[in-house]
């Protein structure tokens, strides 16, 4: 199925979830996302804010303050993401899309100021691809990486399929979390 169709379908899908069953499988997945040794492992977390269902963060949020580890945030400015730290839940504000950011203010961090990426998706496969919005931000931003960082795709389980359109350039993820399952792509 082309991308803008299974865009379509999941993101439905997606939509139709009941606010008692998207809340817990949120907790569930993440809760296997902080069982994760790469979470606990890591100094930096970057999270996003979630829109229109996708799995929540508010709990690896809480769970990464306490452990310590700052907390990244992005911030859309222009054709551009950046990553800004976060302390409190408060830091966030309505910004591009709709979707919470970080309060403006200072300058983004460096790409890879995160150990962790948890990246958002609309599908994933069992290799590790993603498909997104379509706007190509976290495309973007993935490719700017000078080091090795952890990538996480945070989605449903239904949003987990065998395959999905990927493209050479596209960047795969090292883990995708559900909750009903971790899988760590070959």
């Amino acid at each position: 199925m082309p991308k803008a169709g299974l865009r379509r379908t999941l993101l439905r899908c997606r939509s139709e979830m009941v606010p008692i069953i998207w809340q817990a499988a949120s907790r569930l997945a993440q809760e296997r996302l902080m069982a994760l040794e790469a979470f606990s492992g890591a100094a930096s977390i970057a999270l996003y804010a979630p829109i229109r269902n996708e799995v929540d963060t508010a709990l690896i949020f809480d769970e990464a303050r306490r452990d310590g580890k700052r907390v990244l945030y992005p911030r859309v400015c222009n054709e551009e993401m950046r990553f800004h730290e976060v302390a409190h839940a408060d830091g966030l504000e309505q910004g591009a899309f709709g979707i919470l950011e970080p309060c403006r203010t200072g300058e983004g961090l460096p790409p890879d100021a995160a150990d962790l990426i948890v990246v958002p998706g609309v599908a994933f496969d069992l290799s590790g691809h993603r498909v997104g919005f379509g706007k190509g931000y976290y495309d973007r931003f993935l490719a700017t990486l000078h080091r090795p960082v952890t990538l996480v795709g945070l989605c449903h389980d239904f949003q987990l399929l065998e395959r999905v359109p990927s493209e050479g350039h596209d960047i795969r993820m090292q883990y995708i979390v559900t909750e009903q399952r971790v899988v760590v792509p070959d």
